[in-house]
């Protein structure tokens, strides 16, 4: 039986869960149904961050530490207190969830938190996460078993005694070792007097599992100056927790072919995505999977237009037969369009005997959302264009009706109108929406843009370039400047920008993919000619010291 599925009237229930080492998408399907369900969250600052947006918006959240205190260590005090604060919530009858870095059962606080709940008859239950140590070599490309299999031990640097590091002294084990940036050599010194032989392979990974990650290669006689020699050291952050991967077995010579997170094309990129915020999540989800950090900044806000009447006549025009044809140019148009049915009571069966185009795939999927299957996508470029090119002449004989309902932006070009009544269609071009420049950014997000501070920027049309140029400024002359087609690329040149991108097709998802493109082949070029791989904003003035301390 689930144990937070039992009822108790006198006390609530606890869940001690594992967040993993900091990859959001490493939470398991267990934990987000817990945290889905909880009435208080109590989580250690590093993961705060990654397990809220799982839970509720009105959640209790007595810690209010930030995920930015992650380099406080995890033996602190101030998260042993933590404890009353489970107690007094579980006593008053909360559900509880417990979110803990790693796995709850490798946290020594943790289990004197369970004995309490045991001991005042609290019902809870665990959910195991990945550990730091198991999750982190994997992200790194650092098996920790080769094909004729080898003991692992795993040891916290903090912790360990002279009999701890005797042991593995004296054995072949392959051990991963939880310790601190500063206090690598100093684990390493340990071995090596214990009886490990200092040329024996060596992995340092700090900020594992995340886009900040970092993997260096040694030796237990070399880390110290290889360290040193990548300027990691020293450095006022020595005191964040790192991984090392100790063994001959652990097949650190080959992580050059297994390290496969950190040799994402866009891996570490910062990418600035200037849409609004509906069109750009599944973009900057294309972003994550290439090892991106996406940062949405919405240029352009989607309001009603001034007069709804002429909408108004459009939807009723739908219901009473008026029309042949709706066209959808845009997600805003679905949307648009959607709203102004359920204000009147409809949905989608009014689209009955009336055929529906869409101009590209997002459109398509915004209709079949909305319970309408659209009758024509083109089949080639995803424009106004190539919807003409699929659309079929007015023919009297076939088609009742003459007319087509155009639902559309109050910017938007005339090359759609103007084809269709060249085909013979009579066109109700409507305005279902206005698009007006957003509000400028943060301060912070200005200045990055400005600065250097973003590796590349996705445009996906003019109105996106000239937009954030107008309310941000222009983007510094380090980034990466990528367009969706010739008309965006021209009008950021136009405003001084170089384009380094172009997208093969006008589709964001293309363009994406272009990115990707160009990041692996500027990777790909910096370790043929023996050059570290940077990301493009390590290149400005000053920058380079601080990305790699």
């Amino acid at each position: 039986m689930n144990p937070t599925a039992l009822n108790h009237s006198a006390s609530g229930q606890v869940t001690f869960l594992g967040a993993g080492p900091g990859d959001p998408g490493l939470l398991t399907l267990r934990a987000v149904e817990a945290l889905a369900s909880a009435d208080v969250l109590i989580a250690d600052p590093q993961v705060l961050d990654v397990v809220r947006v799982h839970a509720r918006a009105q959640v209790d959240t007595p810690l209010q530490a930030s995920a930015d205190e992650a380099s406080i260590p995890a033996d602190i005090p101030t998260l042993r207190d933590t404890a009353n604060l489970v107690m007094a919530a579980a006593r008053a009858g909360k559900r509880v969830v417990r979110a803990v870095t790693g796995d709850p059962g490798l946290d020594g606080n943790v289990a004197e938190e369970m004995l309490a709940c045991a001991a005042e008859g609290i019902v809870f239950e665990v959910v195991p996460g990945i550990a730091a140590a198991v999750g982190v070599p994997a992200y790194a490309g650092v098996p920790l078993r080769d094909a004729q299999g080898t003991d692992v031990r795993f040891v916290d640097a903090r912790s360990a005694d002279d009999r701890c590091w005797a042991e593995l002294g004296n054995s072949d084990a392959t051990a991963v070792v939880s310790t601190t940036l500063d206090a690598v050599a100093a684990a390493a010194a340990e071995l090596v007097s214990a009886g490990r032989k200092p040329d024996t392979p060596l992995t340092v990974t700090v900020a594992g599992t995340t886009t900040r990650q970092r993997t260096w290669t040694a030796t237990l006689g070399s880390v110290a100056q290889v360290l040193k020699a990548a300027k990691v050291l020293p450095s006022p952050d020595g005191g964040q927790p790192v991984i090392a991967v100790v063994g001959e077995r652990s097949s650190a010579a080959q992580r050059d072919r297994l390290s496969w997170f950190e040799s994402k094309p866009l891996f570490g990129w910062r990418v600035l995505v200037p849409r609004t915020k509906e069109q750009a999540a599944s973009l900057s989800d294309q972003l994550v999977s290439y090892g991106a950090v996406p940062h949405e900044v919405p240029t352009i806000a989607v309001e009603p237009p001034r007069t709804p009447q002429q909408m108004e006549r459009a939807v009723k025009g739908l219901v009473t037969g008026r029309y042949e044809w709706i066209a959808f140019t845009s997600v805003n148009a679905v949307k648009a369009v959607r709203e102004k049915f359920e204000e009147y009571g409809l949905d989608a069966r009014a689209f009955a005997g009336i055929k529906v185009a869409a101009v590209g795939e997002q459109t398509a999927k915004a209709l079949v959302a909305f319970g309408v299957k659209p009758d024509l996508v083109p089949s080639g470029e995803q424009s106004a264009a190539g919807l003409l090119e699929d659309w079929p002449p007015y023919d009297p004989v076939f088609d009742p009706i003459d007319r087509v309902f155009l639902p559309r932006a109050d910017i938007a070009t005339e090359t759609l109108v103007a084809g269709l009544i060249e085909l013979g269609w009579e066109v109700d071009d409507v305005t279902a929406y206005r698009t007006v420049r957003a509000s400028p950014p943060p301060a912070e997000t200005r200045e990055a843009i400005k600065g250097g501070g973003f590796d590349a920027v996705l445009f996906t049309s003019s109105s996106t370039v000239r937009n954030l140029v107008g309310i941000a400024g222009k983007p510094h002359n380090v980034t990466v400047i990528a367009c969706i087609g010739p008309a965006t690329a021209k009008t950021a040149e136009e405003h001084g920008l170089r384009v380094d991108v172009m997208s093969p097709e006008p589709s964001v998802h293309k363009l994406a993919e272009a990115l990707a493109d160009f990041g692996a082949a500027r990777r790909d070029a910096a370790i043929e000619a023996g050059d570290p791989v940077t990301r493009p904003s390590e290149r400005r003035p000053g920058s380079r010291r601080r990305a790699r301390s």
